[in-house]
């Protein structure tokens, strides 16, 4: 693998202004691939809280609007932008919609992908049997399974965690890897 870490790509913003990823440098981060019409979209509150309860202490959360997943990110990036801030106030940086899944899979998933291969569960998890059941896990193992998958980086750019999309962004797991990357 030629990358390191996360820094070398530069994403545009969802008001499609170029964004390096180096200059979170030094942060935590949590990458998240979001979308407006999901069961998980509530999830949006707590990824806004988490962002809010940690963005003082060096914490950033990274929203990826995606479409691979039931179509369920349909809009184009003004309309994801008015449903997120109208919806759920949300003040963390999002970007682009992008591909995270499949042959036109954005470069920054495919690193993201290949670095931390399997997610974190819950114990009781629903989701993994449901997508299961209707046909909806596809690809490979390490692929993104559904919207609101997360992965958790550390101040040096380094995947330290992923974790499935029905764990909550305030869910204990995340909350203590999220302090623990902090500190």
């Amino acid at each position: 693998m030629t990358t390191q870490n996360l820094y070398q790509y530069t994403m545009k913003t969802i008001t499609g202004q170029e964004k390096k990823l180096e200059d979170y440098k030094g942060k935590v981060l949590l990458v998240v691939n979001v979308a407006s019409k999901c069961g998980l979209t509530p999830q949006y509150d707590g990824l806004e809280k988490i962002y809010k309860e940690y963005k003082d202490k060096g914490f950033e959360v990274l929203g990826f609007p995606a479409n691979e997943f039931g179509a369920q990110e349909p809009g184009t990036s003004n309309e994801i932008q008015e449903f997120c801030r109208s919806n759920f106030g949300i003040e963390f940086p999002m970007f682009e919609k992008i591909v995270v899944k499949g042959a036109n899979q954005h470069p920054l998933y495919k690193y993201l992908t290949e670095t931390k291969r399997e997610a974190r569960l819950k114990e009781d998890s629903k989701l993994m049997p449901l997508l299961k059941e209707k046909n909806l896990l596809t690809g490979d193992s390490h692929d993104i399974k559904w919207n609101f998958e997360k992965f958790l980086i550390g101040k040096n750019g380094e995947v330290l965690e992923r974790f499935s999309p029905d764990v909550a962004p305030e869910d204990t797991m995340i909350k203590t890897s999220i302090e623990k990357a902090l500190s």
